[in-house]
């Protein structure tokens, strides 16, 4: 009897977004000649749109170029799924030459929330590739002037799991205000110069080895848990985005996690811009699981084979739109067993998810 053959490690990917100017072709020329950035597979949506002109070597197909730094950049022409798709079977065919990671690169009005989802919901998709993070650029001359105009640019800033601030060098101290206002949007991510080496930008977030920083900078729970304590005035309408987080000391039981996840989704996903967490199981408590979420999809959790640091506490980040942090906290006392007297029970509710505000 022979083994069955050993499915492939899934292909980190990275999600490069930000508003229209903001400097996303510039970052991405500099990214692609880095050495860092070599077997890239650089997808962009209309290949017309970016300046790698000078760094091209060999056209391999229509859809396909081959990059002097060992990069292939491709177009999405149309379904994004389907492209992703179609670099998958020409790789396993052997039509181009394996490749280590993805970065796609999104039209500046893209809301990022619907990407995201295509990302972590398709059942084969979800096997191949693993979203390693959402990168997002901010011009810091016209970021402030664009947050308050543009929804896209608002979601774009809180989902990113790194912020790049460019232009900084013309802004002055007004970029030093912009930086306040992104750090209050979210708290959990890191805001980087725009000089920021490929390997730190695309090897920072939750990876496939489990190693601790990949781990924590991706998670960034403590950042969020610290902006807790203090109370900013949010400017404008970003206060309708928030950031916070859940935790537990005690390890929780596979079922209520399942079913805080999917209550949470059902009924709130609308809202919910962002879910990602590292939580302890009963059932295994020394292979924690990572969890990820965008609006009503969850993505497949996934074990680590140990915990990244000391700290051994289920930690959840969740940015939201127009959701009351104090009632997920109420959700999530529940479904522990630890509730309060204003906590929504959980039993019931599972019995009746029209109970639940919103739902």
């Amino acid at each position: 009897m022979t083994d069955a053959p050993r499915r492939p490690e899934p292909i980190p990917l990275t999600l490069l977004t930000g508003f229209l100017g903001a400097g996303k072709t510039t970052l991405l020329n500099r990214l692609v000649a880095d050495p860092a950035f070599a077997d890239t597979v650089v997808i962009v949506n209309e290949f017309g749109e970016i300046g790698l002109d000078h760094l091209l070597i060999e056209q391999v197909d229509e859809d396909l170029i081959l990059l002097g730094a060992g990069c292939l950049c491709c177009t999405v022409r149309g379904d994004l799924i389907a492209t992703l798709e179609d670099l998958l079977r020409k790789r396993d065919n052997g039509r181009i030459r394996p490749f280590r990671r993805v970065v796609i690169e999104t039209t500046g009005l893209a809301d990022p929330a619907p990407i995201l989802h295509a990302l972590i919901y398709h059942p084969y998709l979800v096997l191949r590739y693993r979203l390693q993070g959402v990168v997002t650029v901010v011009d810091a001359v016209n970021g402030d002037n664009t947050l308050d105009v543009h929804p896209e640019a608002v979601r774009q800033a809180a989902v990113a799991d790194r912020i790049v601030l460019t232009k900084t060098d013309l802004a002055g101290a007004q970029s030093d205000a912009l930086r306040a206002r992104l750090h209050d949007l979210n708290p959990s991510a890191p805001i980087d110069p725009p000089d920021v080496p490929a390997g730190t930008l695309l090897g920072g977030f939750f990876g496939l080895d489990g190693k601790s920083e990949d781990v924590r900078a991706w998670l960034g729970a403590e950042r969020v848990a610290a902006e807790e304590h203090h109370h900013h005035d949010v400017n404008r309408h970003d206060a309708s985005i928030r950031a916070f987080s859940l935790t537990s000391d005690a390890p929780v039981s596979r079922a209520s996690l399942e079913m805080f996840l999917d209550l949470l989704r059902s009924s709130q996903g609308a809202k919910l811009l962002r879910l990602k967490g590292l939580v302890a199981l009963k059932e295994d408590p020394e292979r924690p699981v990572v969890v990820h979420g965008v609006q009503h999809v969850m993505h497949m959790p996934v074990s680590l084979p140990a915990w990244p640091d000391e700290d051994r506490r289920s930690r959840l980040v969740l940015i939201v739109r127009d959701l009351d942090p104090a009632f997920v906290q109420s959700l999530w006392d529940a479904f522990l067993g630890r509730p309060r007297l204003d906590a929504p029970d959980a039993a019931a509710l599972t019995a009746n998810p029209l109970a639940i505000p919103g739902a």
